[in-house]
């Protein structure tokens, strides 16, 4: 590790790493990274507990222009982040896609919204009526079912870890330098970021500092005398198999079944011969930076109930695995946040992406290196999510959020 370096990143699990790879693979830059990292088996970072999925069915054309990005990434995963003398990675991405269910007016009604907005942005995704919808998923009550959003293409699942180390490893083989280590203190000269110190003791000068800090940002930021809305916020997944599962049964994909949202919001995929579920908390408190308790009575007392009401092969489900882990949740509008403070221009944000961070990491690091790099946006332009908003108390609105 040098004592000076062009940009320091305080955080290296996806965002981070990903901010890395963008600034070490562009020509244009001819700087110095350092990612710093309190946590490097990422054991209980959200890129490691995620869901580890992605899609195009959002309210916004920012957020769906942002997971077609990162499609683009991962479906050219393994030649971007080839390292010499390494296997390429392979993401294992199930494309399998995402539905959403309508069961009132109100639902209903924002599905068509979101799905004129999609269809803009070039989103292959179609709208089923009950008898549409039953007759590509059998296995379905649709008895309630108003309307349904179906992904066709461009929507599913991966391997979220390999994500982050692919961004991580080719960043560090292109020069990046990674630490294991914590940042204590930001230090500041008027309106401009100098440095860090870090736990080890070091003192590290920085032209630049990026918060990729996930659910601790508002942490960090406060090292630098700033605020963000952003506080952790649990959300539980539950690892289920079914007595008699209805796997293999869709009409359309080749047998394989979505992501499916339900009405009640509860939500369910496919995890290899098992499902992974999980469901809204009744009460969404900020918890502890440590609090990774897994909220139990949720399977029984929310999810089961609304996916045996919704599908016979639902019915008989035994829990086999659960674990707990954190939203980096922007209270003010669950959106990201990504981008300069006025105040202090070379600290950086790239924070709040309040559960979509995987799907988000590929056009958020780039965004980030292309400010850094050339003080302003070349290729999707993220201004409306910027910083300034937090402080005007101006939400970004976004109505698919799970």
């Amino acid at each position: 590790m040098n004592s000076s370096y062009d940009v320091v990143i305080v955080g290296g699990a996806v965002i981070g790493s990903s901010v890395a790879y963008f600034l070490m693979s562009n020509p244009d830059f001819t700087g110095s990274v350092l990612v710093v990292e309190r946590d490097p088996s990422f054991r209980q970072a959200s890129t490691s507990l995620s869901a580890a999925s992605i899609r195009t069915q959002f309210s916004n054309a920012i957020n769906v222009k942002i997971s077609q990005f990162g499609l683009e990434v991962i479906r050219d995963f393994g030649r971007l982040m080839q390292v010499e003398g390494q296997p390429a990675p392979d993401l294992n991405f199930h494309e399998a896609g995402y539905l959403f269910l309508a069961a009132t007016e109100t639902q209903e009604r924002i599905l068509r919204e979101n799905h004129a907005v999609q269809r803009a942005c070039g989103a292959d995704v179609v709208l089923w009526g009950p008898d549409e919808l039953a007759e590509a998923f059998p296995h379905l009550n649709t008895a309630d079912i108003r309307l349904a959003s179906y992904g066709r293409r461009n929507e599913g699942w991966f391997n979220n870890t390999g994500l982050m180390n692919g961004f991580r490893a080719k960043a560090r083989s292109l020069g990046a330098h990674v630490v294991t280590d914590e940042v204590v203190a930001i230090h500041r000269t008027g309106g401009r970021v100098t440095g860090v110190t870090l736990k080890s003791g070091a003192e590290v000068a920085a032209g630049t500092v990026v918060n990729a800090s996930g659910p601790r940002a508002a942490l960090t930021a406060r090292m630098a005398g700033l605020d963000i809305p952003v506080e952790p916020r649990k959300r539980t997944l539950f690892v289920v198999d079914s007595a008699h599962s209805p796997e293999g049964t869709a009409r359309v994909a080749g047998g394989r079944l979505p992501l499916m949202i339900d009405p009640s919001g509860t939500f369910i995929r496919p995890e290899g011969r098992y499902f992974l579920t999980g469901c809204p908390p009744v009460e969404d408190p900020r918890v502890d930076w440590d609090d990774f308790e897994p909220r139990h009575e949720e399977f029984q007392e929310i999810i089961w109930p609304a996916l045996a009401e919704r599908s016979a092969g639902f019915e008989a489900l035994k829990v086999v695995n659960m674990w707990a882990g954190h939203y980096a949740y922007n209270t003010l509008d669950h959106n990201l946040v990504v981008g300069p403070h006025p105040d202090l221009p070379n600290f950086l944000f790239a924070n709040g992406f309040s559960g979509h961070g995987l799907q988000q990491g590929p056009a958020a690091g780039r965004a980030v290196s292309e400010l850094i790099i050339y003080g302003g946006y070349r290729s999707l332009a993220l201004s409306e999510v910027g910083c300034q908003r937090t402080i005007e108390n101006r939400p970004f609105l976004e109505q698919a959020v799970i």
